[in-house]
């Protein structure tokens, strides 16, 4: 009996501590775990499980102050890709080319970018569909 209650005083304990978190947690939460599946069917392969990239062919994702000063471009990388000498991580020049995504919708793009900003030793936040749709049309 002692064994019921305590299972179901925890249980209403874990019930009113998710009710507690925040609207913008919660946001953050279902973009990164859909992020994460995301990153795992589309970026892995290439950019690494760590974020590690590929050699002088691939870039890391783990370098903050370029991601951070680049942010309103990330999306635009994903969704048209790159073709030239497209940028210096780490001290490092990478030359190649990205894959565009021009099918991803822009709250896929948020996702993915939401996780990647959020992994690997990055912490940007949560990054919206809105935050992408600015970006995009900046870029065209």
């Amino acid at each position: 009996m002692k064994l019921k209650v305590i299972v179901f005083i925890s249980l209403i304990i874990g019930v009113i501590t998710a009710s507690c978190q925040s609207e913008a947690e919660l946001d953050f939460k279902r973009y990164y775990t859909g992020g994460a599946l995301i990153y795992k069917e589309k970026c892995q392969n290439c950019h690494g499980a760590n974020g590690e990239g590929l050699s002088n062919l691939i870039p890391p994702l783990t370098d903050t102050a370029y991601l951070k000063k680049n942010k309103p471009q990330l999306g635009c990388f994903v969704k048209y890709g790159i073709k030239e000498t497209i940028l210096t991580v780490n001290g490092r020049a990478y030359e190649g080319a990205m894959p565009a995504n021009i099918d991803m919708p822009s709250i896929d793009i948020a996702k993915v970018l939401t996780f990647m900003g959020n992994s690997f030793g990055n912490k940007m936040g949560t990054i919206t569909g809105e935050d992408v749709d600015a970006g995009l049309s900046a870029c065209k």
